[in-house]
């Protein structure tokens, strides 16, 4: 049967370690708070964690708290009601043959995230975020390397809050979900509710893709869900769900099987062939044996605790990034950058605010291309390169005022990275001052006009691009002191009145 067109539909699971201080239902340590994120293997257990005989949860409020932050920026509505279930199923990594989660009252219900495509702003829809926890880890090479004789289990992650958050089958291509992730990803390390470090596993994606075709004999088909589990990059989840689109429509011209009860399967990820990986047919909900957890009592929310997590809330990116563009007169490449790392828009901010939002523009062209240029070569960030927001600040001042000229803005701000000085102070002992003396600035541009008369007579004539022979003639007699704008006006003044 011939194909008349095909669309891709993806749901996303997210799965979102939170870092707290301890793990979601024991005292033990939680790896996922980064002050043990290098903590060696099997150090952050305990008897509830290794899942000894006569131990019992106790729910962690933090990470019900940090949750509902994430909810509440979500739009999701927080129930007054929630409860605890278990979902058994065995695996190496599970220490108790099941996992304490939540099945049919979840913690946060409903919400939405706006993304920006090509044809537009989008609503991608948020059906559910329930609190659960992580699993061990396996790994199967011994310390320092080689191959282990068998699976080595390491349950320092065992027990981490893990809030898991599913949308609804909204997104429409790999662009789209990559732009998704991009934005949980910016809300919730702005939120402060995790590391967001991917490759450490601090947020791990899992698009559910299949294909939507229309057959030329009017019928509308669709191909078996795919599930990629635990894609730790944005690469990942775009090559993911390109292959998928692609593998699914020829499986389907193959064999003609159509979604339907049990046809869902898991997939792994191979980054270096770019491809996906069969690994098991997927357990529908009633496999799972769900049943409520007989050792936690039921959660209680009242609107005085969701109102107190409310006020927690700070600026959210896709706010911020409306205010660089609004208020401040951004380019939207320019306010997305910003945002990208949250650390990295502190630091902007704070900068600002040493300053003034009348320099915020100028202030985020020399973050963006001094700063983040040299972060880049030294491969650190921009507020680990050792200047301060203030020194930022005055080197925009200074640079505003005419004093320096645009090229000592970078050799400057090189220095202060390396020491605790004003930006001025740096500028005079380098002598980067720029002069502005008018007797000065005659003699040099009388120098220049007769050194190179052709392009004096030129410039006087109208041709503009005469003038950086003796722009460059000027400062080479001012030594690169002379203010450059003042140069131009002043060979305006001597050659075209």
């Amino acid at each position: 049967m011939q194909i008349v067109s095909t669309r891709t539909v993806v749901g996303m699971e997210i799965h979102l370690e939170l870092s707290t201080q301890s793990k979601n239902f024991t005292s033990a340590p939680c790896l996922a708070h980064p002050d043990r994120w290098d903590a060696p293997a099997n150090t952050l257990v305990d008897p509830v964690t290794m899942a000894l005989p006569g131990t019992l949860p106790v729910l962690n409020r933090e990470a019900v708290e940090l949750s509902m932050m994430v909810g509440i920026a979500l739009g999701s509505d927080i129930p007054d009601f929630c409860k605890w279930d278990r979902k058994n199923y065995f695996y190496p990594d599970l220490p108790k043959g099941y996992q304490i989660s939540q099945y049919d009252l979840p913690l946060c219900v409903g919400g939405s995230i706006e993304i920006e495509t090509e044809s537009g702003s989008r609503t991608i829809r948020i059906r559910r975020a329930h609190l659960e926890e992580d699993t061990g880890k396996l790994g199967h090479e011994l310390p320092g390397g080689g191959k282990a004789d068998g699976s080595l289990l390491d349950l320092n992650r065992a027990g981490t809050p893990l809030l898991e958050i599913v949308s609804e089958p909204d997104l429409q291509s790999a662009e789209e979900a990559v732009t998704f992730a991009r934005e949980l990803h910016a809300l919730c390390v702005f939120l402060g509710v995790t590391g967001g470090v991917m490759q450490k596993g601090h947020m791990r994606f899992e698009p559910n893709i299949n294909v939507v075709m229309n057959l030329e004999d009017g019928r509308e088909v669709a191909t078996p869900i795919a599930e990629v589990k635990n894609l730790n990059s944005f690469r990942a989840i775009k090559g993911a769900i390109e292959y998928e689109s692609k593998r699914q429509v020829e499986q389907w011209k193959k064999d003609g099987v159509e979604m339907g009860p049990g046809r869902k399967a898991t997939f792994g990820w191979d980054p270096e062939k770019m491809r996906t990986i069969l690994q098991r047919s997927k357990e529908d909900a009633h496999d799972y044996r769900y049943f409520p957890e007989p050792d936690l009592v039921p959660l209680r929310v009242d609107q005085a605790w969701r109102d107190e997590v409310r006020s927690r809330l700070p600026e959210l990116p896709q706010a911020r990034r409306q205010r660089y563009t609004g208020t401040y007169g951004l380019p939207e490449k320019d306010a997305k950058a910003l945002v990208a790392d949250p650390n990295f828009c502190f630091f902007y901010e704070a900068a600002i605010e040493k300053a003034s939002s009348e320099a915020a523009h100028a202030t985020a062209k020399l973050l963006l291309n001094t700063a983040a240029k040299m972060a880049n070569e030294l491969n650190t960030t921009v507020p680990e390169l050792g200047a301060t927001p203030q020194q930022v600040a005055a080197l925009v001042a200074l640079r505003a005022s005419g004093d320096i000229g645009s090229n000592a803005v970078e050799t400057i701000f090189g220095l202060l990275c390396q020491e605790d000085t004003e930006a001025a102070e740096i500028a005079e002992r380098e002598g980067l001052l720029q002069v502005r003396d008018e007797g000065a600035m005659d003699a040099w541009v009388a120098a220049a006009v007769a050194a190179h008369p052709q392009a004096a007579e030129d410039f006087a004539s109208g041709k503009d691009a005469a003038v950086g022979r003796l722009m460059g003639e000027v400062m080479k007699q001012s030594g690169g002191q002379a203010d450059a704008s003042a140069v131009r006006e002043k060979l305006i003044a001597t050659l075209r009145s």
